[in-house]
């Protein structure tokens, strides 16, 4: 132990590192070296915070149709979709408005502070979205979930300063596998709890708070959820380094304190194209993920005279859950066979075609029939989810591989305000295109919801060409 307060102890690769009393980052980093392992317990503890800060984001889409509807804004049912969209938009734009501070406070002042307010925020709005009994309070609780909500950027940095270099790949991986399977248990809590009274009349009784709020019982269970994780990042470690650095002879402190300070050297962010067109690949994957998701819903709960499957929300709940379990085995036993055989970008464009194929068979499911109609149903969905989160993760390698370690956080910050930005527009661009084909049920060229699915096609062929050159600049390590 030096005089100053530092330590030094070797690492595996040979280089003494130094380490400064009371800072949370060198902690870290002291248990790391000591600990060659994989860090499970702190794997699953970040895969359960991502589960739970996404869950609120579809939370609603199973039955904000209803929704809508109880709330009597629209005038017409061809218009549900119209309001419904800017619910569900509400929320991208508060985050896209503020993910970049929260992530430059993330960087002030550590990581864990911000995750454990982005969970109580989570838990008070998301509680206050299920006791909207006016339109503008869905919308304003929805917009101060999303901007109090910084928690994706950071929780990527987390997951890549908590493990060695050689687990990092693990710990990206869990990411984005966390968020793709939050983002369909959600509508599953909420294609199952929503309207309780209806459904299980033997435990909700028409004259009890689930009555009077019929959507109130599935952000209840998610709020529950956040408070059990919320106590459990008492144990959180910090991973941010706070000491300075000062002068001093020895050798070791003055090497560190360069490679601390080594990404002010590297160059913009904006200026790495590698990065940038990876990001772009991202936000229009994110953009088709979020429009699909809006419309699959409006679409199977809407009537079959409207072009829809006349599905219940129960009906759209279970459909998600058996996709979500979908993407769990997928993202762990094939998706890394499939990328070892084809690489990256050649699974992504073999994707992109499989979707655009896949999604000209969903208008002609209307016509179909009870048992058949389900279990297509849930085949499609399964295929397209799991196409898209291909794409997904194929976008996330490239962004983590275009940058240094030390400018991922940065680079995962400006990833979520441009996705956040393109996730804003799907929900309300898809809901007013939805409500437009709705009224155009005899049209000559593509009557009714074939509109909306060839729009979405459009979209996925954009994702195709994007993946080859000039447009997608593949780092050297993935290529």
């Amino acid at each position: 132990m030096a005089g100053g307060g530092e330590a030094t102890t070797p690492l595996l690769e040979g280089k003494p590192r130094v380490y400064f009393d009371g800072c949370p980052g060198c902690a870290n980093d002291r248990r790391k070296a000591e600990n060659p392992g994989i860090p499970y317990g702190q794997f699953f503890h970040i895969w359960i915070i991502i589960l739970v800060s996404c869950l609120p984001i579809s939370l609603l889409f199973p039955f904000i149709y209803f929704m809508i509807r109880d709330l009597h804004i629209a005038e017409r049912v061809e218009d549900i979709g119209f309001y419904a969209g800017f619910v569900g938009a509400s929320y991208m734009l508060g985050r896209a408005l503020t993910s970049t501070a929260w992530g430059m406070i993330a960087d002030r002042i550590g990581r864990k502070p911000v995750i454990i307010l982005a969970i109580i925020s989570t838990l008070l709005f998301n509680t206050l979205f299920g006791l909207s009994v006016k339109y503008w309070m869905a919308i304003a609780t929805r917009f101060l979930l999303g901007s109090l909500n910084g928690l994706l950027g950071p929780i990527r940095a987390y997951a890549v300063e908590v493990c060695r270099t050689e687990h990092q790949a693990i710990g990206l991986t869990l990411v984005s596998t966390s968020w793709a399977i939050g983002l369909i248990i959600g509508p599953a809590i909420g294609g199952y709890l929503a309207q309780p009274v209806e459904k299980y009349p033997n435990l909700f009784p028409a004259n009890s708070i689930f009555g009077r709020f019929p959507y109130f019982l599935p952000c209840l269970c998610v709020s529950f959820f956040c408070l059990v994780i919320l106590i459990s990042c008492i144990w959180l470690p910090e991973t941010l380094h706070k000491h300075k650095l000062h002068k001093t002879e020895d050798q070791g402190i003055e090497e560190f304190a360069e490679q601390q300070n080594s990404s002010t050297t590297n160059k913009s962010l904006l200026k790495n194209w590698p990065l940038m067109s990876s990001i772009i690949l991202f936000c229009v994957t994110s953009f088709d993920d979020m429009a699909y998701t809006e419309i699959f819903s409006l679409w199977a709960e809407s009537d079959k005279t409207y072009g829809g499957l006349g599905f219940s929300s129960e009906d759209v709940g279970q459909v998600l859950a058996v996709t979500g379990a979908s993407i769990l085995l997928y993202q762990t036993f094939v998706y890394p066979r499939i990328v070892k055989v084809l690489g990256t970008v050649n699974a992504s464009r073999i994707a992109a075609i499989l979707a655009m194929v896949l999604l000209f068979t969903y208008p002609p499911m209307t016509h179909l029939s009870k048992p058949w109609l389900s279990v297509v149903v849930n085949i499609a969905s399964v295929f397209k989810n799991n196409l898209v989160v291909t794409i997904v993760t194929c976008s996330f390698i490239l962004q983590n591989n275009s940058v240094p370690q030390e400018q991922r956080a940065t680079a995962n910050g400006l990833a979520t305000t441009l996705m956040s930005f393109f996730k804003a527009f799907a929900p309300a661009g898809a809901g007013i295109v939805f409500s437009w084909a709705q009224k155009r049920q005899h049209a000559f060229l593509f009557p009714g919801d074939q509109m909306v699915f060839f729009l979405l096609d459009i979209v996925i062929f954009v994702e195709l060409v994007w993946t080859f050159k000039p447009f997608l600049d593949i780092p050297e390590q993935t290529s």
